[in-house]
């Protein structure tokens, strides 16, 4: 299984480092891995949908 960094995941899917350090540290990105300090992500792996906004409608 290939495995990407933080950093190029972050380039990938057009987030910011410490946003994809969040998401690894709560396992939402399936197949995460921890090595010492250095998270390895799947190749394969899409990025998470984000739960933080929720759609209003105009009424």
């Amino acid at each position: 299984m290939e495995y990407m960094t933080v950093q190029e995941a972050a380039e990938k899917w057009g987030v910011s480092v410490r946003r994809v350090q969040f998401l690894c540290e709560k396992e939402i990105i399936p197949g995460v891995v921890r090595f010492g300090k250095a998270w390895a992500i799947p190749n394969e792996a899409e990025k998470p949908k984000d739960g933080r906004y929720k759609a209003h409608k105009r009424i």
